[in-house]
């Protein structure tokens, strides 16, 4: 394989193979890996400018089937310590989420054995009625194929029955690596890596604009990481012309405090900075139908999150007003709205307040900031 053809095909946007994307991520240096994606970056979004949104990520509920050997947060049903979020909390907390500047809710929770179709079609017309402006970024393939496999339906009638009901859009949790034998592994319980694609290419045609995620550095190959991203790019390739798709990508590293993967297996996560760049890197290099890619602050910090800014990545992700799921595994790092702009301010570029649309925002003019301990 040539490297120097690798590059001028990536450079006209060519879709490369896993092979190729495997090679070019194993013989190139990081600097030129970091030219390449950033040159794409600069014909993708040319502004100068690097997006970030004011949400809250809260969770309907943590009683999970799942058993996902990397998840600190969940809880199997009877626990003691397991709940379900009441519309009183979501109150509470929809309101603060507004005094801190945003609209969004990114809604998440488990495999619950309870919790059908009927349950969250309920939810999302009571918040709705509540919070009429509130945006519901929510759910995820996992909980999508789940809730159709209790009640018997396909996955875009149970998407269909969601919209109808009040949801925005889709995240794209539970992707983790997009290959069944990594599944088994880390989150047997979960849909396979063919459904998880099945329920995107759903959204997709219903119009339901989507994010793709992947996260690495636990027992997958080099090779699977980059099959992954193919498969993101295929589905991306087939949504009607009307449709987003998947509007952005999200990789980011495995985090291990206290996950039975690292007790049980002794699987820890050793993705340094320089490889998270360089994945970053090949994110914008190996997905050239998928304009943003955002840098995971929340995992890798700051000062790596800065660089990925000059390495393909035009965005900055969330302030995070809650999140409960992966800081369970360790991820230490928090921002408010000052901290996330000032950020983006040192590495060179203009920060700009966006929504799940990947549309400008204006800063509220009233905006309270979150108090944050770092």
């Amino acid at each position: 394989m040539n490297s120097d053809l690798l590059i001028k095909r990536a450079l006209n946007f060519e879709f490369l193979n896993a092979e190729e994307g495997k090679f070019l991520f194993e013989n190139m240096p990081t600097t030129e890996l970091m030219s390449v994606a950033n040159e794409l970056r600069k014909i993708q979004k040319p502004d100068e400018k690097v997006t970030w949104i004011i949400d809250r990520n809260l969770n309907t509920t943590n009683v999970c089937l799942a058993n996902c050997k990397f998840c600190n947060f969940y809880r199997i049903p009877g626990h003691d310590e397991s709940y379900i979020t009441t519309l009183e909390q979501y109150k509470i907390k929809i309101e603060e989420t507004f005094r801190y500047g945003g609209e969004q809710l990114l809604l998440q929770g488990g495999h619950h054995p309870d919790l059908g179709l009927a349950y969250y079609s309920q939810l999302f017309r009571d918040l709705k009625k509540m919070f009429p402006t509130v945006k519901l970024h929510s759910l995820g393939p996992p909980e999508i194929a789940h809730i159709a496999k209790m009640e018997g339906l396909s996955h875009t009638e149970v998407l269909q029955a969601l919209i109808e009901a009040g949801l925005d859009s889709l995240p794209g949790p539970g992707a983790e690596i997009l290959n069944d034998r990594v599944r088994r592994i880390i989150s047997k319980g979960k849909c396979s890596g063919r459904e998880w694609l099945d329920v995107m290419r759903a959204a997709h045609q219903l119009g339901l604009t989507t994010s793709a995620t992947m996260m690495f550095g636990h027992v997958e190959t080099i090779e699977e990481r980059f099959e992954h991203m193919a498969l993101i790019r295929q589905v991306q390739s087939e949504k009607p012309d009307s449709s987003k798709g998947f509007i952005a990508f999200i990789p980011w590293p495995f985090q291990d405090e206290g996950t039975l993967l690292k007790k049980v297996r002794g699987v820890r996560n050793v993705v340094t900075g320089d490889e998270y760049i360089r994945m970053i890197a090949m994110s914008r290099i190996m997905l050239p139908n998928i304009k943003n890619i955002q840098a995971s602050w929340l995992t890798i910090g700051k000062a790596v999150a800065q660089v990925c800014l000059h390495a393909g990545a035009n965005d900055f992700g969330s302030i995070m007003i809650e999140e409960n799921v992966v800081s369970a595994a360790g991820a230490p790092h928090r921002f408010t709205s000052n901290g996330i702009q000032e950020a983006i301010r040192e590495a060179g570029f203009e920060p700009q307040l966006r929504n799940q649309q990947y549309e400008y925002r204006q800063i509220p003019e009233s905006i309270e900031q979150q108090v944050i301990n770092y």
